[in-house]
């Protein structure tokens, strides 16, 4: 009689009378082999899924994503691999870091616009919501419910707005000013997420934490990132919020994820549905000289570039 060492088995019902038993032998990202995926507009090959499969963010598919990671769990890795994956593509990308620019900052060059404080996140994500509305007249006028029923040369370029540290855009430290910022934060963020899909627009929010002490905004923004993506976390809150709504195992799952298993995380599907996945690992310094080599295709967003004039003339 053979003794047979199982990693893990998965009981998954896929359909009403049918239970599925997936058992492994060994953990199949533990040395997760280079997965490969078409290129496509605003598609990102992120890594590989825990079936060898390609781990792809697609957002024309699923348009927005929350991703939640402790320190040095594989977050930042991640946001430079989807940068490196978008630099080459026609898409503008918007950096918000109000940790002063820290993370996203090796990638300015790549970025149409980044903001280090809430004040210029405030005035950005105004911009953006303008230029929403703009793009709006545009389809109601053409008859057209969404910007890629326009032609080629009326089509505004998609914008993917990232998000590092939700956190610092939500809690406020009880100053009236500091209050009225949040507030703005979250209602555009809002804004963007629910009216953005046919629009161009698309968010990517990450942060250390999400739980619900950032107020009751975050539960309202939550909703409209249909895109989950959790790693090692801090807090079963953080886990809980980012999939708890959607599936309570994958909540556990990602509860388990150990500190030696930097880059491994538990991601929706665009069909639903949850899988461990590992990111490939890219450096800051591969992803910023991605952003450098593709400086030149970074295109020009007038409506942020005069946001962030005036709030400069309105300091001085």
């Amino acid at each position: 009689m053979h003794a047979w060492k199982v990693h893990a088995v998965r009981v998954t019902s896929p359909e009403r009378g049918l239970v599925l038993l997936t058992a492994t032998a060994s953990d199949p990202l533990a040395r997760p082999g280079l997965a490969s995926a078409p290129a496509a507009l605003l598609s990102a090959l992120i890594g590989v899924l825990e079936n060898g499969g390609a781990w792809v963010m697609d957002l024309r598919l699923v348009p927005h994503w929350l991703i939640a990671g402790a320190t040095r769990s594989g977050k930042s890795t991640l946001l430079a691999r989807l940068i490196t994956q978008l630099a080459p593509q026609q898409v503008a990308l918007v950096g918000i870091d109000c940790k002063g620019g820290m993370e996203l900052g090796l990638f300015a060059g790549r970025l149409s616009a980044l903001t280090t404080c809430r004040r210029e996140a405030v005035a950005v994500l105004a911009a953006l919501v303008l230029d929403m509305q703009d793009r709006m007249r545009a389809c109601r006028t053409a008859g057209f419910r969404s910007i890629w029923e326009l032609p080629d040369k009326l089509r505004p370029i998609p914008v993917v707005v990232i998000v590092d540290e939700l956190a610092e855009l939500y809690l406020s430290d009880g100053r009236r000013e500091s209050k009225a910022e949040a507030e703005q934060c979250s209602t555009l963020l809002l804004r963007l997420a629910q009216l953005g899909v046919a629009l161009g627009m698309h968010l990517v929010v990450a942060g250390q934490r999400v739980g619900s002490d950032l107020g009751p905004g975050v539960t309202a923004l939550r909703a409209q990132l249909g895109g989950r993506i959790c790693h090692r976390v801090n807090d079963p809150g953080t886990a809980e919020i980012t999939l708890g709504d959607l599936n309570k195992d994958a909540v556990v799952v990602a509860q388990s994820i150990t500190q030696d298993e930097k880059g491994v995380a538990v991601c929706t599907g665009p069909e639903g549905g949850w899988s461990r996945a590992r990111s490939h690992l890219t450096s800051t310094e591969e992803a910023s000289a991605t952003a450098r080599k593709y400086a030149a295709m970074t295109p020009e967003l007038p409506a942020i570039d005069l946001a962030l004039a005036a709030l400069e003339g309105g300091a001085e």
